[in-house]
């Protein structure tokens, strides 16, 4: 890596419902630490422009890029319960892929960070001063958090998990060839939906610091 300084970076993964667009703000704010959302986007910071839902697709994931269009093809397969036919206005596997990436660049190259999904957790697996934390829990759970999160009723809320679960780990799964529940993935797998939005994330700081402290610059 020569001479570069690698500042501290977090990633981290989240299924639906377990607070982690709730969560990952308020970590990188607990670490004194830039976020970059999980919006997927070529050219905007996701905290300047991006307006979302707070545990289902981004609407910067739906339809405003082929990236977002990718995961929306995946959101509507799973509603129906199979794969639908190609879409021929989703890119090849490498464009979006180097969309996707695009907001990773700097901190890859060195700058600290906390980065909410885009699979950062696969795409700087080797980073060095990268600590990678997956948010998960029961289904059952979940659907119950999320219906407090956006204000959906349970029938809602369980069609949105099946959704976005889906069309996340497809994406995953299409563009890296692995699958983002692999716990080998992260340092750290937490189940927010026992603990609440404010132990997790003083769990996480907490476990993060200690990583950094054993792995200075």
């Amino acid at each position: 890596m020569g001479n570069t300084t690698f500042h501290p970076l977090v990633t981290v993964s989240a299924t639906y419902g377990t607070g982690g667009s709730v969560i990952a703000p308020r970590l990188a704010e607990a670490l004194e630490l830039p976020f970059i959302d999980r919006f997927i986007s070529g050219d905007l910071p996701a905290m300047a422009r991006a307006t979302r839902s707070e545990e289902g697709l981004a609407e910067g994931e739906q339809e405003s890029t082929p990236a977002g269009r990718f995961l929306s093809y995946f959101a509507r397969a799973a509603s129906v319960g199979s794969m639908m036919a190609p879409d021929p206005m989703i890119d090849d596997d490498e464009t979006i892929r180097g969309r996707s990436e695009e907001a990773l660049k700097s901190v890859a190259a060195g700058t600290p960070g906390v980065v909410l999904g885009r699979a950062a957790a696969v795409v700087l697996a080797s980073r060095p001063r990268a600590y990678h934390v997956r948010l998960d829990g029961p289904a059952a759970r979940r659907i119950e958090w999320a219906t407090g999160f956006e204000g959906l009723d349970k029938e809602g809320a369980t069609k949105r998990q099946a959704e976005t679960d889906k069309a996340r780990t497809a994406f995953v799964k299409r563009l890296y060839r692995v699958d983002p529940a692999d716990p080998s993935l992260y340092h750290i797998v937490l189940d927010s939906t026992v603990l609440g939005v404010e132990r997790a994330t003083a769990v996480l700081a907490d476990a993060a610091r200690s990583f950094f402290e054993a792995h200075p610059e």
